[in-house]
């Protein structure tokens, strides 16, 4: 993980604050769960885990009694471990999937490429006309759920423009993705120039969602369809879902990267590119942008305690009780990440984040022995809980970011809308051709 400055060791005295507020906000949005806001044309599901964001930036920013840069760097660091039982607890979504993935047809397969790359296409040039800065990267390689997040934090940290750029388009996605995407498949659908099935392939873009969205749209305009249309999106979401990982890594995001420097000329802020001269106030913001960059490092068994326990809390409020099954989930998890994270240490290579997810996926499937006895545990860590942990204490770093996140403001709109368009359209079309040569 990228850090621009040498990192400084705070103790317990210093994460414990910070662990308290985010158990306490963690807790009483898990409790609050979701809400449901009709719109007519559809509706916006509010989630916990978008709770946990706000009221973390509520308190990141406000001013009564004000959270110090050294407490949000602590939340920033500890978002880093969070990231990683994250894709631990989505290993175990993977490995019961992976027989349907070997039974996946060619069409399937290879539509794939218009969810993994279509952003990459279109809505990064975009970026970089609105004049984002590296924040670009992290937006516009994917459509930024949560297996994003675990993927720029290890490879630019959680204090890079980067993950910002995750951060603002996970936040897009969840509260206008669905909505969005019901009008767009909606009015592709009635254009009746594409197979439903190559619209339904094309609805997988990877959130649950915004598939169940863009899927009813496409049921109503061919209601005679309306099982092939669901069972297939359900394959193509699985499939974006399970791939997502080791494309990100190895192809999706190095080609951003790429596409950005070459675009760009890999000059370092879009203040830079815009030809700013450099005023005080320009000298004051710089200044400020690095004092946030410096990041610091916890102690692997303090984050691994405080995130065990944030995240029973809140996986025993969804699960209704606490229960010894949550418990022993927990040290399923934790033993996953323990185990990626000294597998990265050997091979130096391969980051931890593939070998959890690798890992993860194999002793969850039906081929590994003890599948049956790791799945249940596991399987009662509802893994929207870690989510809210995770965002909880994202939000609760922002503070020290909110000036870079206003010059990102208002053009992650046109950029999300662009990235859900892409990835959504090119599937499709890749998808109407691959079935008119296999079927």
């Amino acid at each position: 993980m990228s850090t621009s400055a040498a990192p400084a060791e705070p103790g317990a005295r210093r994460t414990l604050p910070i662990a308290a507020l985010a158990l306490v906000i963690a807790l009483v949005v898990q409790l609050v769960g979701q809400v449901e806001i009709g719109l007519g044309i559809g509706s916006i599901i509010i989630f916990p885990m978008v709770w946990g964001l706000v009221l973390g930036l509520v308190v990141s920013v406000q001013r009564f009694k004000p959270l110090g840069a050294d407490l949000q760097k602590v939340a920033s660091a500890l978002v880093g471990v969070a990231v990683m039982l994250l894709v631990a607890r989505l290993a175990f979504n993977i490995g019961p999937s992976l027989p349907t993935l070997v039974r996946a047809g060619p069409a399937l397969l290879l539509q794939e490429i218009g969810h993994l790359l279509g952003t990459v296409a279109l809505a990064l040039p975009l970026a970089v006309l609105l004049r984002m800065g590296r924040a670009t990267i992290g937006a516009t390689f994917s459509l930024d759920r949560e297996p994003s997040f675990a993927m720029v934090s290890e490879k630019y940290g959680p204090d890079s423009d980067q993950y910002r750029g995750v951060l603002a388009m996970y936040v897009f996605g969840t509260l206008f993705g669905a909505v969005f995407i019901t009008l767009l498949t909606s009015l592709v659908a009635n254009w009746r120039i594409f197979d439903p099935l190559a619209l339904a392939m094309g609805a997988g873009v990877g959130s649950g969602s915004m598939m169940a969205a863009s899927t009813a749209s496409i049921a109503n305009a061919y209601p005679a369809d309306e099982e092939a249309v669901l069972g297939m999106a359900a394959v193509s979401n699985l499939i974006t879902t399970v791939l997502g990982v080791y494309v990100g890594i190895y192809l999706a995001l190095p080609l951003a990267d790429r596409f950005y420097r070459l675009l760009t000329g890999d000059r370092d802020t879009a203040a830079a590119r815009a030809g700013e001269s450099a005023s005080a106030g320009n000298r004051a913001f710089r200044e400020q942008v690095a004092a946030t960059s410096a990041q610091v490092a916890l102690p692997l068994w303090l984050s691994l305690g405080v995130l065990t326990v944030l995240g029973i809390g809140t996986a025993s409020i969804a699960a209704g009780a606490l229960s010894w099954e949550v418990v022993g989930g927990y040290a399923v998890l934790l033993a996953l990440v323990l185990l990626g994270l000294l597998l990265a240490k050997l091979s130096r290579k391969i980051s931890a984040i593939v070998w959890i997810t690798t890992v993860g996926a194999y002793v969850s499937s039906p081929w590994f022995p003890g599948a049956a006895v790791l799945n249940p545990l596991v399987k009662s860590v509802d893994f929207l809980s870690i989510a809210t942990v995770m965002l909880t204490l994202a939000g609760l770093s922002l503070g020290k970011d909110v000036p870079l996140l206003r010059r990102i403001g208002w053009k992650i709109i046109p950029v999300g809308l662009v990235a859900i368009t892409a990835s959504f359209l090119l599937s499709t079309v890749i998808a109407e051709f691959a079935l008119g040569l296999w079927g």
